[in-house]
């Protein structure tokens, strides 16, 4: 019987040190998980300046070259992007594809594009099945030369040589829906699904078109002397917001012409221009000066994100800003001396993806941050 107690007593005891070993265990594990959220959100919290207001978390995606361009699937679960990581064994922009929640600091994501010549411009179509995206690689498997001054002024190259294709997500291209000669790229879709906005210089100037997503009815929709392009439809697919340079004196028509017969255009001094997806009323929506591009429709439709240097006496840097649609209500996103463009809402309109300079560690890198929206 005192054999019995004892042995019972004992088991009673490991019982209840076991218990609390199990006990102090769960207590641990809940511990750890508490701290690496708490860091998670302290360096989620620590990339947002001071200022930033409308951003409740921000997280970094890419770690290491430029990149670019990023557009999110139709239902929000993909974004793709266009990089020049060279640890990605690119030698200029190719299209990359990354799963939403996805980091891509120690491995390559998968690339899309043929890997020949150079990309730019990638967006998904409805079926989230399959992108867009510009391409030269039928003019050459080389990468372009890439002049970034010509007589000491900077300049982007408009390569004649850029098509428009249609690839699913092996990389497979399946389409080619344009096949003019000359410039045919930016392309970007309507949230209806039904049409796609593009630049090309078929008319002998920088142009905006429309066409139906298989590559039909083509439609001129501006036709001012000047450069049209970056454009993006509206939440309900009825407008369109993008950049244009507009030359007015002889000197600078003649310098515009001159470029343009060169291949090049200088972004330097470019406004934001509204219209209906038809392109009828047509009108000039920001006045501020230096360079506002990269537009985008906010969720409500009503207001337009947009990158610009016009307050950097300097031309650097750029930050975000947000304006009505009837040109009220400037207000700043961003703060810092980096540089911030490429803003795009997710279709639900609870994130912001754009590209930054921002924790690059002083270097140049351009990496991709995703924001949790609030208005």
């Amino acid at each position: 019987m005192l054999h019995q107690n004892y042995f019972k007593t004992i088991k009673l005891s490991l019982v209840f040190i076991l218990s609390i070993g199990l006990f102090s265990n769960c207590k641990t594990e809940k511990k750890e998980e508490t701290i690496e959220e708490d860091v998670k959100t302290t360096q989620e919290t620590s990339l947002i300046l001071e200022g930033e207001k409308h951003f409740k978390s921000l997280k970094q995606i890419t770690f290491g070259g430029d990149n670019a361009e990023a557009y999110w699937s139709f239902d929000d679960q993909q974004i793709i992007f266009q990089s020049n990581y060279k640890k990605w064994d690119v030698d200029c922009d190719q299209m990359f594809l990354m799963n939403v929640g996805e980091t891509f600091e120690n491995k390559t994501p998968p690339m899309l594009s043929t890997g020949k010549g150079r990309t730019t411009c990638s967006y998904f179509l409805p079926n989230n099945k399959h992108i867009i995206y510009s391409s030269t690689h039928l003019g050459g498997e080389e990468c372009p030369e890439e002049p970034l001054r010509k007589n000491g002024k900077y300049v982007w190259p408009i390569y004649d040589s850029y098509d428009i294709f249609v690839a699913d997500l092996e990389g497979n291209i399946v389409k080619q829906l344009t096949n003019e000669k000359g410039y045919d790229a930016e392309p970007t879709v309507s949230p209806k699904g039904d049409k796609i906005v593009f630049t090309s210089t078929r008319s002998g100037d920088l142009e905006l078109y429309t066409m139906n997503i298989d590559g039909s009815d083509v439609k001129q929709i501006t036709n001012e002397l000047g450069y049209d392009g970056g454009a993006f439809f509206s939440p309900d697919g009825t407008k369109l917001i993008f950049r244009s340079s507009r030359p007015k004196t002889e000197e600078e028509i003649k310098e515009y012409k001159d470029l343009l017969a060169q291949g090049l255009v200088q972004p330097t001094n470019m406004e934001l221009y509204i219209c209906n997806a038809d392109g009828t009323e047509l009108r000039q929506l920001t006045k501020l000066g230096n360079a506002n591009w990269s537009p985008f429709f906010h969720p409500s439709g009503k207001k337009i994100i947009f990158s610009s240097n016009f307050n950097s006496p300097r031309g650097f840097p750029f930050d975000l800003y947000m304006i009505d649609i009837d040109g009220k209500n400037l207000e700043r996103i961003t703060y810092g001396e980096s540089f911030n463009a490429f803003p795009v809402f997710s279709n639900d309109g609870k994130k912001l993806i754009f590209s930054s300079n921002r924790n690059n560690g002083g270097g140049r890198d351009t990496n991709l941050f995703i924001a949790e929206w609030q208005d």
